[in-house]
Parts: C-alpha cells; sequence; structure tokens
C-alpha cells in the first residue's frame, strides 16, 4: 500500500468523511455544532480545541466544512509490514502530517509545519492541552498555536468539545453513544510579526495562551486548572 499522493488524499479524506467514517460517528455521537459561521470559508484558520478523547480530531473533521489538518508523531508514519503501511496510509488521508516530537529542534520542526499549512491558506487544527485531559477539565496550553498565529495572521478560533469522551472512553476500544456537543467561538487575532519584530514576547504570547485556555473553560462550563494535564494522573 503505497502513500497517497495530494489527490488521491484529498478523495479518501472525503470518502472517510461522508462514506466510510462520518456516517458511523454520526449515529455514535449524533453531533450537534454551533458557530459555525465564525470560521472563514477561505484563507487560513487555526482551531483551538480542548482534547477529551482520541476521536476529537475526527469529530472536528466532520464538523467543518473545509478540510482540516492536523500535525501526528512522525511514528505513526514509519511502521513495517502491511500494519504499518495501513496507518500511514491511513494517517496521510485523514489529514494528518507527521511531525518528529522527540529531539531539541521537535518544537521548532512542529510549528514550522503549522506554518506551511497555513501558508497554504488551509484548516490548522491543535489541541493546545498537548494531551487528553484525564478528568474533563481544561488544562494549561501549550503556545505553539499563538507563536504560529502571529507567526502568519491566521485567526484563531476558540472550540469547545463535550461528549466525546463518553462515545470514546479512556481505557476502551470500542465507542459508545453518547451526545457530542462541538461550539466554535468568534476569531481571535494577534498582531502579526514583522521583521523588525521576527520574534514574539514570550510573556506576551505565554498571556495570550492563558487567557484562549481560560476562554475554553468558561465556555465549556469547566473548571480551568493553570498546570499542564501531562503532569496529572488520570484521577480527578
Amino acid at each position: 500500500m503505497s502513500t497517497a499522493t495530494f489527490s488521491e488524499a484529498h478523495v479518501w479524506y472525503r470518502l472517510f468523511k461522508y462514506v466510510l467514517l462520518g456516517p458511523l460517528l454520526r449515529l455514535l455521537g449524533r453531533p450537534e455544532v454551533e458557530g459555525l459561521r465564525h470560521v472563514p470559508r477561505t484563507g487560513p484558520v487555526i482551531i483551538a480545541a480542548n482534547h477529551l478523547a482520541m476521536l476529537d480530531s475526527m469529530y472536528l473533521a466532520l464538523a467543518l466544512p473545509r478540510r482540516v489538518t492536523f500535525l501526528a508523531k512522525q511514528e505513526y508514519f514509519t511502521g513495517t509490514g502491511f500494519k504499518g503501511r495501513f496507518q500511514r496510509w491511513f494517517f496521510t488521508v485523514a489529514g494528518q502530517v507527521p511531525v518528529n516530537r522527540t529531539g531539541g529542534t521537535a518544537a521548532a520542526d512542529a510549528l514550522t509545519a503549522a506554518t506551511k499549512i497555513l501558508e497554504s491558506g488551509d484548516v490548522w487544527a491543535i489541541h493546545p492541552e498537548g494531551t487528553r485531559s484525564p478528568d474533563g477539565r481544561i488544562y494549561r496550553g501549550r503556545t505553539g498555536a499563538l507563536r504560529v498565529a502571529m507567526a502568519t495572521g491566521a485567526p484563531v478560533i476558540p472550540v469547545v468539545l463535550a461528549g466525546t469522551d463518553k462515545v470514546n472512553p479512556r481505557g476502551h476500544r470500542l465507542p459508545r453513544f453518547g451526545k457530542v456537543h462541538i461550539s466554535f467561538g468568534t476569531p481571535r487575532y494577534y498582531p502579526q510579526l514583522t521583521p523588525t519584530h521576527p520574534a514574539p514576547d514570550t510573556c506576551q504570547v505565554r498571556a495570550a495562551t492563558d487567557e484562549l485556555m481560560r476562554e475554553l473553560a468558561a465556555r465549556s462550563g469547566r473548571r480551568y486548572v493553570d498546570r499542564y494535564a501531562a503532569t496529572f494522573s488520570n484521577r480527578p
């Protein structure tokens, strides 16, 4: 199974979304979507959503009328044998871009990959928490989304996901029936960097990221935790 070309990936993306996988996700989660009017129909857009379950990215792709691209760890694209080839093909057609998350340049490589997506006028989606919430609360966000927003001038759309953790519970292989709600907020715009100001102020980026995460918490009705989710156990 060879790696899909761009045109093939686009066809398969639509096939999975509307025929092979999308109908099943709709049946399981009965998604209710609000605020899509806030997402520009063209041009670069950053989707910043809270993270509850592995299926979050699929429900975001299902809700958005435009094709959305995520960054995925490189290991998903380097497997061997039939399983490895299938996994590489599936993540490619699902709109995933491989990124090396190990080593000193991992963060820079990820930001570069995201910037290229936006410079092409496409939609990039990210979960700023970096990992699934262990208990449903909203945790401190990584600053990558805001750094890319300032580098590209792309608007950031805050998105609240709810119910995906009921459809796709942690520790369970098979999904369950539930009710998914996806709410798109109003775009946030940030001052774009210029040749005279080539790097964002660290404190400014941190403050903007914290404000974004607190908005997600307020709109979701969930408590905000000013620590990274990765530092917590799976207990509430």
